[in-house]
């Protein structure tokens, strides 16, 4: 699943760490999901839709 984390990070001018602090998971996690590598569960993608304050459409694009 595509997502556009990273360009919603750039607006907001977030750090990896500080969008994973703020939805307590690791700065790994939110790497591995920048890079397609990992796909969040339903709950941890509302909670990154909630922070940037975006529908989940909006962030995740399906392949």
């Amino acid at each position: 699943m595509k997502n556009r984390i990273k360009e919603f990070r750039a607006i907001h001018d977030t750090t990896q760490e500080e969008l994973a602090k703020q939805l307590q998971v690791s700065r790994q996690t939110i790497l591995a999901i920048e890079k397609d590598k990992y796909d969040p569960s339903l709950k941890l993608a509302f909670k990154i839709a909630k922070f940037f304050k975006v529908s989940v459409e909006e962030l995740f694009i399906d392949k």
